[in-house]
Parts: C-alpha cells; sequence; structure tokens
C-alpha cells in the first residue's frame, strides 16, 4: 500500500480535514475536531476552545450536515464550555440517519473550527465494514505519520484506539527521549504527570499534532485507554510508576487521568450513576455484518502484575520460581471481574443469534501465548556467531529468560492465564467467531488463540505503535519477531521493527488484516506499506487459522 499524501484532500472529498487551527483575539480551536462512539443514530462530536484568557464561561455552537446533500438529516445547537471541564466540548448528537456520512464544525467568539468528517453506523445488511487499528503513540518518539496515514485512507469506517493515547512519562532522559526528534517533541509539561493539570497539559499536546488532528477529523473514533493514560503497568489499585509516598494518593491520580481522558477524548459519557472506567464497556454493531465488543482490563478488576524481581528475587545469583509460578496459576487472579466477563458474554450471545459473521473484541494487551525465544536454539551456529556485540546484552537477555520458561510479558493475558482461560469459555459458550485486536506491545502480530485443551478460539491481530519502539533488530536480517514466531507456535508473525497501525476489513467471507507500516517516524515525509496481510475465515462456529495472502 502506498499513499500519495498531495492526494489526500481529493480523496476525502466533502469530509476533508482542515487542521490549521482558527483564530481570533478571544478564542482559537488549537486542538482540531473529533467524532467518537458512532452508533446507528447517534455520534459524540467533540473540540476544544482556547480563550485568550481563561476564567469565564464560553458559549459556542455546533452545526452536522449530511454528505449527500439529501433534504432532510442536518442538526445543529449550542452550549457552553469553561474551566470545569478544560474547555472542551463533547454533543451527544441524536436522531441521526443509519449508516449516513456527516460533515461537523463548530464556532464561538466569530470564529469557526476546522471541519470534521464522521459516520453513524450501519443498519441492516452490509457488505463490508474497513477499521484502522491504533495504538501506542509516544509524543517524543516520533512523528504522527501513521494518523497521517489513516486519515489519508481512500476509506475507513472506524479508526479503533487501542489504548496508550498518551504517554505520562517526563524529563530530559525518560522514555522515548533518546529519538532523533525528541529534542523538537519534549514531553509536556517536562515532568511525570501526576494531577489534573498535568493530564489535561499532556493531552492538549497530544491533540495539537496536525497528523493527529488529520486522523481525528477523517472518521468516527472509538477508544479505551491501557495503562499509559495512567501511569504504566497499572491495575486497579496501583501502578509500576506510581510511589504513594512521593506520588500521593492511587486513587487520587486515577480519578484525576480519567476526568482528563474524557474531557479530551470522543468517547460517550458515563450513565448517570455509573462509574468512569465502567464506561470503558461498551459494545456497537455494524449492520449484520459484526460487532465491536470494547473491553477494560486495567482498572477495574486487574490484580498486581506478577514480576520476576518482586516474586522472584535472586538469592545468590539463583531465583527460586515457585512463588512466583504459583502466582501465575492461581484462579483467583483478574484481568476483567465477573462483571465484565458476564457482560461479554451476553454480547457475544447476542451477536450471534443475531446472524453476524464476526465478533471482534477491542482488547488491550496481547492475548496470544508468549514464551520468550532462545536465540541460541532458534538460529543456527553461523546466525548467531554474525550476531554483533552491540547486541550481546539483548542476546543474554533472551537466553536467561528463556531458560526459566516464563512468558514474554507478565502484564499481557499471559500473566493472567486462568483469567483468559475464562474468557476463551465465554467465546465457546456463546459459539462465537471472535477476532481479537490488540495493542500495547508496539509490534504486529498474526497469531491463533487456543484454549488449554488445544482447540482453537479465535485469532488475533496485534497492532505496533504509532511512534513507540518495538523490541528491534538483533543483527542485520535477524529480527526478534522471527524468533518469538519460531518459538511460539500459537505466533504466526511478529514484527518488532515497524510502526504502523491494522487496517481490519471485514466481509462475509473473511476476515482480513493488513499491516501497514511507514517507512520512517524521524522525517515528516514517509510512504507506507503492507508489511504482511492474513486473513480468517468463518469455520463452523468458530474461525479458521490464519491463512498469510
Amino acid at each position: 500500500m502506498k499513499i500519495d499524501r498531495r492526494k489526500a484532500l481529493a480523496l476525502l472529498g466533502l469530509g476533508a480535514a482542515t487542521p490549521a487551527a482558527a483564530q481570533s483575539s478571544t478564542v482559537a480551536f488549537k486542538h482540531g475536531v473529533a467524532s467518537g462512539d458512532p452508533r446507528q443514530d447517534r455520534v459524540v462530536l467533540w473540540t476544544r476552545l482556547t480563550p485568550d484568557t481563561p476564567g469565564a464561561d464560553i458559549a459556542y455552537t455546533w452545526k452536522l450536515n449530511p454528505i449527500d446533500r439529501r433534504a432532510g438529516g442536518a442538526k445543529s445547537g449550542s452550549g457552553t464550555t469553561g474551566p470545569a471541564r478544560d474547555y472542551t466540548i463533547k454533543v451527544d448528537v441524536t436522531g441521526l440517519d443509519a449508516g449516513r456520512a456527516y460533515t461537523y464544525e463548530f464556532a464561538a467568539a466569530g470564529v469557526t473550527s476546522p471541519m470534521g468528517r464522521t459516520r453513524t453506523l450501519p443498519a441492516g445488511p452490509v457488505k463490508d465494514v474497513v477499521l484502522a487499528v491504533a495504538s501506542c503513540t509516544l509524543y517524543p518518539n516520533g512523528y504522527f505519520n501513521a494518523y497521517q496515514a489513516i486519515a489519508d485512507l481512500p476509506r475507513v469506517d472506524v479508526v479503533l484506539h487501542l489504548g496508550d493515547y498518551i504517554y505520562e512519562y517526563g524529563g530530559p532522559k525518560t522514555y522515548g527521549m533518546d529519538s532523533a526528534v525528541a529534542a523538537e517533541r519534549p514531553h509536556d509539561p517536562p515532568h511525570e504527570i501526576l494531577t489534573l493539570a498535568d493530564y489535561r497539559r499532556r493531552h492538549a499536546q497530544y491533540k495539537g499534532d496536525p497528523a493527529a488532528q488529520a486522523a481525528h477529523a477523517r472518521a468516527p473514533w472509538i477508544v479505551v485507554w491501557d495503562d499509559h493514560e495512567t501511569a504504566n503497568d497499572s491495575y486497579m489499585t496501583g501502578a509500576q510508576n506510581h510511589t504513594p509516598a512521593t506520588e500521593g494518593d492511587w486513587t487520587v491520580r486515577k480519578a484525576a487521568a480519567l476526568k482528563a481522558y474524557f474531557e479530551w477524548m470522543p468517547i460517550r459519557e458515563p450513565k448517570a450513576g455509573g462509574s468512569l472506567a465502567d464506561a470503558a464497556m461498551r459494545s456497537f454493531d455494524f449492520g449484520d455484518l459484526a460487532s465491536l465488543i470494547m473491553v477494560e482490563t486495567r482498572l477495574t478488576a486487574r490484580d498486581s502484575q506478577a514480576t520476576l524481581d518482586g516474586d522472584a528475587p535472586e538469592v545468590d545469583g539463583k531465583r527460586d520460581l515457585t512463588a512466583l509460578k504459583a502466582k501465575l496459576a492461581d484462579p483467583r487472579r483478574r484481568m476483567m471481574g465477573p462483571k465484565q466477563e458476564a457482560w461479554i458474554g451476553a454480547e457475544l450471545s447476542r451477536s450471534v443469534k443475531a446472524g453476524h459473521a464476526w465478533q471482534v473484541i477491542g482488547n488491550e494487551v496481547v492475548m496470544a501465548r508468549v514464551m520468550l525465544p532462545s536465540p541460541k536454539k532458534e538460529l543456527t551456529p553461523e546466525q548467531y556467531a554474525a550476531i554483533p556485540a552491540k547486541a550481546q546484552n539483548r542476546v543474554a537477555r533472551y537466553e536467561a529468560g528463556a531458560a526459566l520458561g516464563l512468558p514474554a510479558g507478565m502484564d499481557m493475558w499471559d500473566g493472567y492465564p486462568a483469567d483468559r482461560e475464562r474468557l476463551y469459555d465465554v467465546f465457546k459458550a456463546a459459539d462465537a467467531r471472535p477476532i481479537v485486536v490488540s495493542g500495547d506491545s508496539h509490534s504486529f502480530w498474526a497469531n491463533e488463540l487456543h484454549d488449554a485443551a488445544g482447540k482453537r478460539v479465535a485469532c488475533e491481530f496485534g497492532t505496533s505503535g504509532i511512534t513507540s519502539p518495538g523490541g528491534g533488530e538483533l543483527s542485520p536480517g535477524i529480527n526478534a519477531g522471527d524468533l518469538i514466531a519460531k518459538a511460539n507456535k500459537e505466533v504466526l508473525f511478529n514484527d518488532q521493527v515497524s510502526n504502523g497501525f491494522v487496517l481490519l476489513t471485514l466481509t462475509r467471507e473473511q476476515a482480513k488484516g493488513e499491516l501497514v507500516a511507514v517507512s520512517t517516524i524521524v522525517a515528516k515525509d514517509f510512504t507506507t506499506r503492507v508489511v504482511k496481510t492474513f486473513v480468517a475465515t468463518p469455520d463452523g462456529k468458530g474461525v479458521s487459522g490464519l491463512k498469510e495472502v
């Protein structure tokens, strides 16, 4: 796939984004526009006002017009926003027609926002659906070229973002600050974010990026957070990157992060009396073709992760893995609670009974079983000898991890195998055809998922990061992803080098995942290519294995 960015506006037609900020002496639209959580009859519209002098509330208007120009269907309204919600605006527009495309814009103080394009979900018979699946945007590490590539696509019905939309780190020597472009893209604020004001400022930085604005204005988004929207390796009662003694109460920080998230993201607000975290769990029907079921595995029920140093510390050069392995096997440990598990089961059953061909699971972290590979075992002696000296430390870490027989990532579903098995039981009970899409890993994946008895229960497409760094190459021509695929029967393909997104196209005959990479994230001129394409087909009451095409 190659996209000529100069043809982007022609491809977008009436829905073309105009992300340049509109300015006035009193207010500006510096953060673009966005839409999200589309349904057959409604969609959320979003923007943010930047006043010259913050403090007072500001009145605004909005309008939405059908692109087809057929009579009827236009909507408009007004409201006010202010410092209580950081001058963000979110309108849940109802009474719309199913499967109809619209343009929308806002105005305030005589200034008009950029124009965005959105679309409601279709009803009834649907031929196909095209989803762009994204994750992991580390601002200092590179340009958001993959967002621009999504904006330039000739067709995308929905952008599905699986988390790590922002990162909480800060400071000159923190994650991503060794990038070639970090000097011009430093974290804002320039320290780790902890307070509501911090999280708001970080969201504002990301929404100020022109490529991010273009992708948001291109199509409606469906989003869920992972860990970095709060803090690295977060769970229900804490996070790896949170120290209560110096950073305060975790519940206060988590609440601040979620408040900023709901202010700044085009996600529907929780119902009266509902929690912010519970509002992440929602489902979407694409006519009679597919259901998308969004899950939340970070903040509502997740128990703390098992860690090598925390659960099997080294003593006299040796590790006793007894306690660690017992923790991993403990059936009481959870990624998601019984409430969400039951809800997923009900949604899957509803989708299957409705005759939908696919049940797409919007999931934050990799679900496949992935063990660390042994380079010495997987490579020929000649290949092993050719590994350069600068990669020897990484090779040693792989060998040590492989020797321990532990999962590659205990923050992923591998760290909660009993809960994963419960989810697989839910898949099977519903006779579902699950296509799992996953983020977090900064790698492309094509996986086949099996239960403990070896039965295939789903297929998985994992998306690489928009800019976040992958594992990289061990040496020229030898990729860490190749080693992982060789060492793990559930992994058909893994790419730990490329940045990009997954383009998932669904028809009744197949689910096709194209792993789309950008050529660079450290220069603004780029090209795109499809690294690999895999398809799955319906197989009775389940899903076939993946086939490369």
